[in-house]
């Protein structure tokens, strides 16, 4: 079998990836994992007598990749997660693993099980060996209360975990609601996964947009070069339902995959949502296509203070934003109440579809 270095140059070599040093230089580390659990049996299925031999198996450490935006995590871990020889196997997103952590929990209370989150974990843990994550990041206090908890059943049951993610361990959750609970997760990612920045002076999200249109306007007819940048920017991988938790409720994204979010304006700003949503939003994509973006006025008042808002939200998390409307920013609200304050929404707008945008 090819190991991952090979299979990375082959690529390079067909034209399909461009040479990254430290992309490669991660290589080393996701084949370690590889060729441990090729060697290693999972401790579920040792057998009876196993138990009394003196000494587990010694654990499969795991793997933390964290890096910028657009320097190529999550193309490492579709090349990892595919070579990998189990069906015990899965990638998903990490803000849409928790959402089913929580609806599972849902249901096992219903029961009248006295920790709901036992038989959630032991759901996972029963049929997978290989957990990989994309993008772990901790927003919400409900995820911060549980994680911890979680991660010491996963591990205890022999699963490995590779995710990547925008920031170091000790920077997620920073500044949350009760962190000092949140701590010692910290410590346990450091002790049971190997953490790697990935230090790449590319950005290969930004480098696909460089040059390209990402404000079109009118709306209509730009469905089609909108669908184009959509397919490019996830790869192809099915769009499913992002639901964030903020504050006890909860925020949708209608469309998501591959860290790159998709709605309309009026599904994202028809509803009653404040600053807390808007910014759960902007922490929870890398990129937002936000279609057909009305004439704003007093018809639509309250649909274009939560417009700012959103706008205000991204543009300070540096999300690139690909979006349609129905004219260009500094004619989407010509006059009426907030027409003056439109102003600055609408310079942002503008900055916002520079080539250099984006996070660092």
């Amino acid at each position: 079998m090819a190991s991952l270095v090979e299979i990375y140059e082959a690529r390079v070599a067909a034209g399909k990836l461009k040479p990254d040093a430290a992309q490669r230089a991660v290589l080393p580390e996701l084949e370690r994992i590889r060729a441990a659990l090729a060697e290693a049996p999972a401790p579920a299925k040792r057998g009876f007598f196993a138990r009394f031999t003196k000494s587990d198996p010694k654990p499969v450490k795991g793997l933390y990749l964290w890096g910028g935006v657009g320097r190529g995590k999550s193309m490492l871990m579709d090349l990892f997660v595919e070579a990998v020889d189990t069906p015990a196997k899965r990638r998903v997103h990490f803000h849409a693993f928790m959402q089913e952590i929580h609806h599972g929990m849902h249901e096992a209370r219903k029961t009248g099980v006295d920790d709901a989150l036992a038989p959630v974990a032991e759901a996972i843990t029963s049929k997978l060996r290989l957990l990989a994550f994309d993008e772990m990041q901790i927003t919400d206090i409900t995820d911060a209360m549980i994680v911890g908890r979680l991660f010491q059943k996963l591990f205890e049951a022999g699963v490995v975990i590779v995710t990547t993610s925008n920031r170091p361990p000790d920077d997620l959750y920073k500044n949350g609601l009760n962190r000092q609970i949140f701590v010692p997760f910290i410590g346990l990612l450091k002790e049971r996964l190997e953490v790697y920045p990935l230090e790449s002076p590319n950005d290969y999200r930004q480098h696909r947009l460089q040059g390209a249109q990402v404000y079109f306007h009118p709306a209509s007819g730009s469905k089609a070069k909108i669908d184009a940048i959509w397919a490019d920017l996830t790869g192809g991988q099915p769009a499913e339902p992002l639901i964030l938790p903020v504050n006890g409720r909860q925020v949708e994204i209608p469309r998501f995959a591959n860290g790159v979010g998709r709605a309309s304006f009026w599904y994202l700003c028809a509803k009653p949502l404040g600053p807390a949503d808007y910014l759960a939003v902007a922490d929870a994509v890398r990129v937002l296509v936000l279609e057909d973006i009305p004439r704003l006025s007093a018809s639509n008042f309250n649909e274009a203070k939560r417009f700012v808002t959103l706008i205000d939200a991204l543009y300070e998390a540096k999300v690139r934003l690909i979006a349609s409307a129905a004219d260009e920013p500094e004619r989407l609200y010509a006059e009426g109440e907030g027409a003056f304050e439109f102003e600055r929404t609408a310079s942002r707008l503008r900055e916002m579809q520079d080539a250099t945008w984006g996070r660092t």
